[in-house]
This record gives structure tokens, sequence and C-alpha cells, in this order.
């Protein structure tokens, strides 16, 4: 793992919870490696897991927060023209947007778990105007699980939890899979829920 990494990291540690939420809320390193970090710490004693649970909880909203409301009120335009400043890229927002229109405001949740899409989704719910209190629900359920899985695989590691993202891809490929297959299913499922579209005709 480069120096540069190292610093971010060991700066983080140095504030505590408060490091472990703004690594997540800023992005400059992967999610996967703070929380990892915050899971060898909790090995350590530094730190407590329900601490460390809700910080990452925390500063993992915010980031999306912050992509939602650029959305919101930039629009595509603003992110296409200040979102390399934020590591975002064209084809993210467009395989985001794709996701968004093909399975609806539910991938908020699914998407948190598949690559490319994951850091970008909230973007086209921003755009579209996706109800706030639904996109931060759906955010905060699929944070949780995420944030557990890498603090516990980082307390594990112990020593090696810079091996992280190699470990847990055994894991991540079948939950990006049951990600998807879940989608697709809310999805038709959502789409039967709504009533048929009714075409009034008048008579001559």
């Amino acid at each position: 793992m480069s120096n540069f990494i190292m610093n971010i990291l060991t700066f983080f540690q140095e504030m505590g919870y408060v490091g472990i939420a703004l690594g997540l809320m800023i992005e400059i390193i992967p999610s996967e490696l703070v929380l990892g970090f915050g899971g060898y710490l909790i090995g350590t004693g530094v730190i407590n897991f329900w601490g460390a649970l809700l910080a990452g909880v925390i500063g993992g909203t915010f980031a999306q927060l912050f992509l939602y409301w650029a959305g919101y009120f930039g629009g595509r335009p603003f992110l296409l023209k200040y979102g390399k400043y934020i590591f975002i890229k064209e084809t993210q927002i467009d395989a985001a947007e794709q996701w968004f229109e093909k399975y609806g405001v539910g991938v908020v949740f699914t998407a948190r778990f598949i690559p490319i899409v994951r850091h970008a989704i909230s973007i086209p719910a921003g755009i579209a105007k996706m109800s706030f209190v639904k996109f931060t629900g759906y955010t905060i359920a699929a944070m949780i699980p995420w944030t557990v899985l890498f603090l516990l695989l980082g307390n594990m590691l112990g020593e090696n939890w810079t091996q992280i993202k190699h470990i847990a891809q055994p894991i991540i490929v079948p939950i990006i899979i049951v990600a998807v297959i879940g989608g697709i299913i809310y999805t038709i499922w959502k789409r039967k829920q709504e009533p048929p579209i009714v075409i009034v005709t008048k008579r001559k």
C-alpha cells in the first residue's frame, strides 16, 4: 500500500471516530480500506465496534447525500463539469443513470454493493428529484451491512488488513449477484403494483 494512503489513514486514526466518518465522507481512498483499517483499530483497542459502525454509516451516508444534492440542484451538467474533482467520471454517471432508469428507486439500495455505479447512483436519484426521506432511508439501510462487513473483516485480518479488498472479493461477488437479482424482483413487483394506465377518448 502506498505511503500516501497510509499517511492519510494515520491522520484519520488520530481523529478517532471522526476520522472514519471523514474518510468515508470525502472518498479520498476506497471505503473498503477506510473501514478495513477501522476494523484493525477495533482489534487493537483504539476504538470500539459500535462507535466505528455509527461513524461509518454517518460518513458514508453524508458522502451520498452530497452527490444527491449535487444532482438535485446542479443536475447532470454540473456533475459533468465538476465531477472530476470528487473522482466521479462521466462513465459512472452514464452507468448509474441507466441502472436508475431500468430498476427505479430501489436501485439506490442494491447499487451500493455493485462496482462502478456504487458511488454514482445518488446522482440520478437527485436529478430525478427522488424523495429525500426515501433516498436517505435506502442509503442508510445499505450502509449498515457494508460497514459491518468491512469492519469485521478488518478486525479478523488484524495486521493483514491491507489485503482486505482481495480477501473480500469472494464474499462481495455473491452479494452483487443477490443485489442484482433482488433489484430485478423488486422492480417487477413494483411495476405490478402500479395501476394500469387508462386512456379515455371522447365520443364524437
